[in-house]
């Protein structure tokens, strides 16, 4: 079976803001290497693009869009420009704007450390005193690894602990958010909040396993949490039901944080299915994880997982380093993953001024654009991750950045983390030629949008920036394909 990172890389971190399985491609697809296309006059679009927002009945006021040589310089005319000074929502195209930064200040090579201190004596296997956890906004510290963190904890020599697990959070200044704030979804992972300990996205794995002899659906739950009652298995539907909307079909009732049951049936036909959810109580999520995975490795505690700081001079027992930025970089940009882009943004506050506020990461976000993009529009990030209805910024200022971003050191991590046409991430299932375009994805609610890199037939590197905001952006794939279609046949 896929470990749960694997399980959230192909299906959780497709956040909303990504395109995802939706991605469509218009027909024709990318034209032969012999195919010409003139530059259309200034002011107006390629036909093809006039055409596809004809039929999908967009406005041409719904589209900003613009398409220049990737190292051409500030003064170079455009290949095409159209509504590129008018600010718009970008949705997760923002995401480009915070992980290049990152980049830049962190470094490739940055990772979280996450500190473990043991306070008191070890005899016998009993810790008598306290385990401290200092989140410091590790992005990816899932499942396996909070289990790993358990084990080196064990390796301490300790199994029962007499006192308490304490989690100190208070690394990140940041409110309690309403995950149903944003859409009334507050049970999808994609609304999950940022905060210093962040442990497996806030959210649970449930992987259904249909066992047809026994007439019934076996029920995996991924971590183990403390203090949850959750419903081992779930009766088969009538032999012959297809697998349709299965998650309906089950009749779930998950807003209880100690319960999970289903009252409905569960089609075999489905065969093994995995459904990702976030927890009921996102600020309690983390006490029941860390207790119950240490008990689920035979630990015993007596006291309980609570709220508190590290006392001053206490020194570590030992750290649990993450990923690299990159690969967190790559899993930000491919999978469209909103909290992981989120613990990025704070970690450029983190790092500069010891606590991580929204506030302190816009500022310095702000002076970073400022020194590096110079005097294009700067953006209005909001949370860094692009789910947000205040974000702006205009097609001509993410066009800068990239052409800055090509350039800079930093750029194959950043072009590597962009998802391919036809190949992975939101545009895996693209019917473009593989290969020809990496582009980050957006789309919220009236908002459509793609950025990033296109080789053109002629060997060239372009900037793309497209984005369509209009309450039918919805019907803007064929818009957003003919666009880098045609940028992609330039000779």
């Amino acid at each position: 079976m896929l470990s749960v990172s694997a399980l959230w890389r192909r299906r959780v971190l497709r956040g909303v803001v990504g395109w995802g399985a939706a991605w469509l491609v218009a027909a024709g697809g990318v034209g032969s290497a012999g195919a010409q296309t003139a530059a259309p006059a200034a002011g107006t679009l390629p036909l093809e693009v006039e055409a596809a927002l004809a039929r999908t009945k967009l406005p041409r006021e719904s589209l900003s869009v613009m398409v220049v040589d990737a190292q051409a310089t500030g003064k170079a005319s455009p290949r095409l420009a159209h509504r590129a000074q008018v600010p718009v929502n970008p949705a997760s195209v923002m995401k480009l704007v915070t992980t290049y930064a990152a980049l830049e200040q962190l470094g490739p090579a940055y990772v979280w450390n996450t500190p473990v201190y043991v306070q008191g004596t070890v005899q016998d296997g009993s810790l008598r005193g306290n385990v401290y956890i200092q989140g410091q906004g590790d992005p990816k510290l899932v499942m396996e690894r909070l289990w790993l963190l358990m084990r080196r904890l064990q390796g301490q020599g300790i199994q029962v602990i007499v006192g308490d697990i304490v989690l100190d959070r208070t690394a990140f200044d940041v409110p309690d958010q309403d995950p149903a704030r944003f859409d009334g979804e507050p049970l999808r992972p994609y609304n999950a909040s940022p905060e210093a300990l962040l442990l497996n996205y806030k959210s649970s794995v449930m992987t259904f396993v249909p066992d047809a002899a026994a007439g019934l659906a076996r029920i995996q739950y991924d971590p183990p949490l403390a203090g949850v009652q959750r419903q081992p298995t779930v009766a088969l539907a009538a032999p012959g039901a297809d697998c349709g909307d299965w998650r309906t079909a089950l009749r779930a009732e998950l807003s209880d944080p100690s319960k999970v049951s289903f009252q409905g049936v569960y089609p075999a036909a489905c065969g093994e299915r995995v459904w990702p959810v976030a927890a009921a109580d996102p600020r309690g999520f983390a006490a029941r994880a860390v207790e119950g995975m240490w008990r689920d490795l035979g630990g015993k505690l007596t006291g309980s997982v609570r709220d508190g700081k590290v006392p001053p001079g206490l020194k570590p027992a030992f750290v649990v380093p993450s990923p690299a930025l990159a690969e967190v970089v790559r899993d930000v940009n491919k999978y469209s993953n909103n909290v992981m882009a989120q613990q990025v943004f704070l970690t450029l506050a983190l790092q500069k001024n010891g606590v991580a506020t929204f506030d302190g990461a816009r500022e310095v976000l702000r002076q970073w654009w400022q020194a590096r993009v110079g005097d294009a529009d700067l953006p209005q990030v909001d949370n860094g991750a692009g789910l947000s209805r205040d974000a702006r910024l205009t097609a001509q200022a993410l066009a800068r950045m990239l052409q800055v971003a090509w350039v800079s050191p930093v750029m194959p991590e950043l072009v590597a983390s962009l998802p391919i046409t036809g190949v992975d991430g939101t545009l895996r299932r693209s019917q473009s030629r593989a290969g020809t375009a990496h582009l980050k994805t957006g789309s919220l609610r009236d908002v459509m949008a793609v950025a990033g890199y296109v080789h053109a037939a002629s060997g060239r590197r372009y900037v793309l920036v497209a984005v369509v905001n209009h309450p039918n952006a919805g019907a803007a794939r064929p818009v957003l394909d003919s666009l880098i279609d045609w940028t992609a046949r330039e000779q």
